[in-house]
């Protein structure tokens, strides 16, 4: 399984790349927004710092404005992934998209048959978004676990990038399920690392270590 940071707090992503913890990186207007600043020079940063894919959302709400943002967003770097709203209009612009080479991740799913539509569009990712579901009483690995045999069926080729993710839980159920990614926000991928018996049986080497030794290496 690939991890995905779900940020664009350029701090959080030096760290997580600096551990080898990420493959990509996925924005949104929301994300954006609470960095402030120009949105332009951040998306600009990010690429230069992550080398695999980032995902970067158009805004327009009809399929030639969504097109047009994408070939701008495009112009930004090789390795930009063009997020694409799950709308009539969306399908329209990945299907185009797709036709002339340009990866996209058709975001906001909720349903097994908006992932089957978006696949068949074209996408090169969908993205079902289980805490929102989980928020509103609905089982959101349930529908990972529907996309998962469906793409598996078919033969579809588009990649399970699953978002909106709440804590660890998720991401292990997911790995077990076949999803393909996981896009995480820094504090839960953080989560990830420690584990109290980890602490504590790293506390006790150390201590016998400064017995045998005063500390010294």
């Amino acid at each position: 399984m690939r991890f995905f940071i779900d940020t664009a707090k350029i701090e959080d992503i030096r760290t997580a790349a600096d551990q080898g913890l990420i493959d990509g990186v996925t924005t949104n207007p929301t994300l954006l927004s609470r960095e402030g600043g120009d949105w332009r020079d951040r998306a600009k940063e990010i690429l230069e710092v992550v080398k695999g894919p980032v995902s970067l959302e158009v805004v327009a709400e009809d399929a030639a404005g969504m097109i047009l943002q994408a070939h701008d967003l495009k112009k930004m770097g090789d390795n930009v992934v063009v997020k694409i709203p799950m709308t009539p209009e969306g399908l329209k612009a990945v299907k185009t998209l797709s036709s002339e080479g340009i990866d996209t991740n058709v975001t906001l799913i909720f349903s097994p048959l908006q992932a089957l539509l978006a696949a068949k569009a074209g996408g090169t990712y969908v993205s079902p978004f289980i805490g929102r579901l989980d928020a509103i009483a609905e089982n959101g690995m349930s529908l990972v676990e529907d996309i998962r045999t469906i793409f598996d069926n078919y033969g579809f080729t588009a990649k399970i990038l699953v978002a909106s993710v709440r804590h660890p839980m998720h991401v292990l159920e997911a790995a077990l399920i076949g999803a393909d990614v996981a896009t995480v926000p820094f504090a839960v991928l953080q989560q990830f690392v420690h584990h109290p018996l980890t602490d504590k049986g790293l506390a006790s080497f150390l201590g016998d270590w400064k017995k045998l030794t005063g500390g010294k290496w």
